[in-house]
């Protein structure tokens, strides 16, 4: 049995003969052998209940402490707990209850270690065109990360055991940003009008993903690069012959980077030679864990525990949980984040992104196709994933952009911005209102934008949201 590994030093403290990482290891892999109720009753058994206070009592606080999630998770521990105080209880002795901290019971975990956004007053420009790539590149990052760190161990089990990201939402949203990313970027290139701004958009987003890689955040770096890659892109040849050369060399050099030759052996050698803060390809990893789960058994001679196989799995899980001790080069700004935020909840589906690039630039039999680039693969790991916001997300992450126009572009505090700085914004997004009105010429007033954005987020998003528009009549049309 697992548990059997474990032992106490003269101090009540946990050990291990072979040191304290295979304490850890148990305490976090146990669960692929042995389910956590079962563990938790053999080690009630397996100390004498004198032995409470110092062996015992010292095993379940480094349990509940480093693993919280496990507690959370799964209800059927709720008794072994009761178990548990009834033997603190029956102890009775006063020096024993003065080693308890009930506190380790209840901790507060931060696993998010990325400083806060800024909160300082600054105006910031939430117009695509002036953002810089290093600023956007930075708060891409941030989202990012923040999701990498919202996925527990419980989470890497739960994906390797059941090969799915479905019904785990950590994962899932992972899925989603790295859909989000890849399909903003083509939306962003295809919502503008002309060849030469479609290349100018393609030239900030390589800059982009210089940025990223400089960052070493690899995971968004593979979606803007699978973005630039789509063939909804590469088939504009108008907008690829615009294109500097040094800029469709980094992208090729982008995409030798990514390419899943030789098992991702380009990145693979790159990323091993990072050190400090970084973001990992999370499908690549996930496939190695698979490999891993389906080439070793995992019992040995019948009936013993492949602890080789839990090592293994171990040492690549406890590798991708340390990142997020790391602290990101960079802080936020919570405007920008909102901005971002609403723009990767944007979905369309293949055939109407196709659709809108065949509208910019449509078949023509007599000019020679371009030569595709090799596309990186993007969340192939979470394929089957419809990325779906509902309705309650979509209304928050509108309000919450919709807070941060009028906290940056209404000078007066009267609840209107100019009608020119919102249809800057409004560029922004894949979208656009062929008519709207307002009741104050020249402006427009927080309830229209509002409205604005849940119409045009609704269509987009799929959701059927019943809206009331009051002030604003909105027709939606194609770029």
């Amino acid at each position: 049995m697992c548990c059997s590994v474990l032992v106490a030093d003269s101090e009540g403290k946990l050990s291990s003969p072979r040191g304290s990482q295979l304490v850890h290891m148990t305490l976090m892999m146990h669960s692929w052998v042995v389910p956590s109720q079962m563990f938790a009753q053999k080690l009630l058994t397996l100390y004498p209940p004198l032995s409470l206070s110092t062996i015992l009592w010292s095993h379940w606080c480094s349990w509940i402490s480093q693993f919280p999630a496990v507690f959370e998770a799964d209800p059927r521990l709720e008794q072994t707990m009761g178990d548990l105080w009834a033997l603190v209880r029956s102890d009775g002795e006063e020096t024993h209850s003065q080693l308890i901290d009930t506190s380790c019971l209840s901790p507060h975990v931060n696993i998010f270690q990325a400083p806060s956004p800024s909160v300082k007053k600054r105006k910031v420009s939430l117009i695509f065109d002036h953002m810089e790539p290093d600023e956007m590149a930075e708060h891409l990052s941030y989202l990012e990360f923040k999701n990498f760190c919202n996925v527990s161990f419980l989470d890497y089990r739960s994906y390797v055991v059941r090969g799915s990201v479905r019904d785990n939402p950590a994962l899932e949203r992972s899925v989603m940003m790295c859909n989000g990313v890849s399909q903003w970027v083509q939306l962003m290139i295809l919502s503008r009008h002309t060849a030469q701004q479609r290349a100018q958009v393609f030239t900030k987003f390589i800059h982009v993903a210089q940025k990223l890689r400089a960052l070493q955040n690899f995971n968004t770096l593979m979606a803007v690069t699978g973005g630039l890659c789509h063939s909804s892109i590469s088939r504009l040849k108008d907008t690829s012959n615009l294109l500097p050369p040094d800029i469709t060399k980094a992208l090729s050099e982008m995409t030798e980077l990514l390419s899943s030759r030789s098992n991702y052996i380009n990145y693979r050698r790159v990323y091993n030679d990072c050190s400090g803060f970084k973001v990992p390809i999370l499908g690549v990893h996930l496939k190695d864990l698979i490999s891993l789960n389906e080439a070793l058994p995992d019992y040995i001679d019948d009936d013993k525990i492949n602890l080789s196989k839990l090592q293994h799995l171990y040492s690549n899980i406890n590798d991708l949980l340390s990142i997020h001790s790391y602290t990101p080069p960079f802080e936020a700004n919570k405007d920008l984040l909102h901005l971002l935020t609403l723009s990767l909840d944007l979905y369309y589906t293949e055939d109407e992104i196709y659709e809108l690039s065949y509208t910019k630039e449509p078949k023509n039999p007599k000019i020679q196709p371009v030569t595709p680039v090799k596309p990186p693969v993007v969340a192939e790991w979470g394929s089957g994933v419809t990325p779906r916001l509902d309705p309650d997300t979509i209304s928050k992450h509108v309000k919450q952009m919709v807070d941060s126009v009028m906290k940056n572009y209404d000078q007066n505090q009267d609840g209107y911005i100019s009608l020119e700085d919102f249809e800057k914004i409004a560029a922004n997004f894949p979208f656009s209102f062929c008519t709207h009105e307002t009741d104050r010429e020249g402006q427009i007033s927080r309830e229209e934008i509002n409205s604005y954005f849940m119409r045009g987020m609704s269509v987009c998003a799929k959701l059927d949201l019943l809206l009331n528009v009051h002030s604003v009549h909105l027709t939606l049309g194609v770029i």
